[in-house]
């Protein structure tokens, strides 16, 4: 039956993996016949407390997307005003997208004031509820928010057991992240390389997305100091804007005499640039010291590459060890054994061939099946 559906989070313009999983979720929505709309921010943070050079898409806006602009993240008057603005449209379901404990007292206000018309079903896609870099009050915060929801949809196991800490009985199910389907077509390795001007005969590790200390960066930049991938010939292309002092790891770099070894794409890749990189590459690395899901991995199993992830919060759910990657420590030296495996024993033909299966999980379906399950 066809629901009137309001989502609420990042949307365009601004950019991110939040607006583009909320975009095509709506999408998604869309093409099962419900009605859509995207509740967006006018101020999603203030300038001083964002890490990046901007907030803000260059690009065009998703086609035939109904998307509002109004949510003010720091405004309690806007958060009254709009939720009781929606409460009375009264749509069938608000799905909340909730990230970090910074959006909780916005997210969970407009909850309160929207379920006091006794019609609107309030869930929560819960990408962490206990964020990688913690601070003062995030748990209270969290709380909050929790207690403004109806149901949530987690997209980790690791998640899901984070939910104990707050001692509520409300439904929650495990979903894992769908895959990115919005990036374009998949080339050929060589049309990739040839596009991005890389060498045609050289062996690339990907490293992709907002750089932060969490994503482990300086681990990865360690194992291409190991001899053995040095004597390959491997290079490292990291895809993606500093979120941090970038000072940090040209040191590394300096330091372990790597420099050769690096390709710098150091600024936010567009979606249309997404494709080149998971294509040109042999293996997306992603040694991080804490996480839940990633979307990162959803965009790799879209175009078929294969994965090192560190066995930390949910990135081992996602990748079945020597099947479509690697599940490894994050100590350098048990990276590289990995990547020399890779490359020694030819992998990449079976990873490519599981991952045609392994990715028949990750669709839209199954995730807004799971949604309404939570609320029927």
């Amino acid at each position: 039956m066809s629901k009137r559906v309001i989502i609420i989070g990042p949307a365009y313009p601004l950019r991110g993996g939040l607006a583009t999983y909320n975009e095509l979720l709506a999408k998604k929505l869309q093409e099962d016949g419900h009605q859509v709309k995207i509740i967006t921010f006018s101020l999603q943070y203030p300038h001083f407390l964002f890490p990046g050079k901007t907030q803000y898409s260059d690009g065009l806006p998703p086609e035939n997307t109904d998307i509002e602009i109004s949510l003010n993240a720091i405004n309690p008057i806007n958060w009254i005003l709009l939720g009781r603005k929606i409460k009375k449209e009264k749509p069938d379901v608000v799905i909340f997208r909730y990230w970090m404990p910074f959006m909780a007292p916005c997210l969970g206000t407009l909850g309160r004031i929207i379920r006091q018309n006794k019609h609107t079903k309030v869930v929560a896609i819960t990408d962490n509820i206990i964020p990688h870099e913690s601070h003062v009050g995030d748990r209270l915060l969290t709380s909050y928010f929790i207690q403004s929801c109806d149901a949530f949809v987690t997209m980790s196991k690791s998640v899901l057991d984070d939910f104990k800490l707050f001692n509520q009985t409300k439904p929650i199910l495990f979903n894992p992240h769908p895959m990115y389907e919005n990036y374009g077509d998949a080339l050929t390795k060589k049309e990739a390389k040839q596009k991005l001007g890389l060498d045609e005969n050289t062996s690339y590790v990907l490293f992709f997305g907002f750089i932060r200390k969490y994503k482990g960066l300086d681990t990865l930049l360690k194992v291409f100091a190991d001899q053995r991938i040095k004597d390959r010939g491997i290079k490292l292309i990291i895809a993606g804007e500093y979120y941090e002092n970038p000072s940090t790891y040209e040191k590394i770099i300096c330091d372990l005499g790597i420099e050769d070894s690096i390709v710098r794409a150091n600024h936010y890749i567009k979606d249309t640039s997404v494709s080149l990189y998971f294509n040109s590459v042999d293996i997306v690395a992603q040694t991080y010291k804490t996480a839940t899901q990633s979307g990162v991995t959803q965009i790799a199993y879209y175009y078929h590459t294969p994965m090192l992830v560190s066995d930390v919060g949910g990135l081992a759910e996602l990748v079945p060890h020597q099947k479509v990657g690697y599940v490894t420590s994050q100590e350098p030296r048990a990276i590289a054994d990995c990547l020399i495996d890779f490359y020694e024993n030819n992998r990449e033909d079976t990873f490519v061939k599981n991952i045609k299966t392994e990715r028949l999980q990750f669709t839209w379906d199954r995730m807004i099946k799971t949604i309404f399950s939570t609320i029927d």
